[in-house]
């Protein structure tokens, strides 16, 4: 099964959590070859795709202090059978600045470009 979109049952159980204590997110994204059609990045590869996402998160002032710390592309799985195209290590000062990105009306509009970039994703909180 590919994940995209949010659980919101984990967010319910994050939401729930200390909303000071400092987060870092693990993304782990696989690419779709091309980005779907009708979220504004028609003709983008995936990963083309995924980088003007990530660029709207800092044009439009929705990264919340998050800071990406690590970012590398996926190589051989070891343990396991995923494949990931990405891990990216998004460190937030507290998990509120997290969950403000979210609520977000100007992030929550740019969001379907990272479901049109992605065939498949985890995001993992770490504390």
């Amino acid at each position: 099964m590919d994940h995209i979109d949010i659980d919101e049952a984990a967010l319910s159980r994050i939401r729930s959590a200390d909303p000071d204590q400092p987060v870092t997110m693990l993304n782990l994204v696989r690419f779709r070859e091309h980005a779907l059609e009708g979220f504004g990045v028609d003709g983008f590869s995936g990963i083309e795709a995924f980088e003007h996402y990530a660029m709207l998160n800092t044009t439009e002032g929705v990264d919340y202090a998050g800071a990406v710390t690590w970012m590398g592309r996926g190589g051989v799985t070891v343990v396991g059978s995923e494949q990931w195209d990405m891990a990216i290590l998004v460190s937030y000062p507290t998990r509120q600045h997290f969950l403000d990105k979210l609520d977000d009306p100007k992030y929550q509009a740019i969001a379907g470009i990272r479901s049109a970039a992605l065939a498949d994703s985890r995001l993992i909180e770490f504390t």
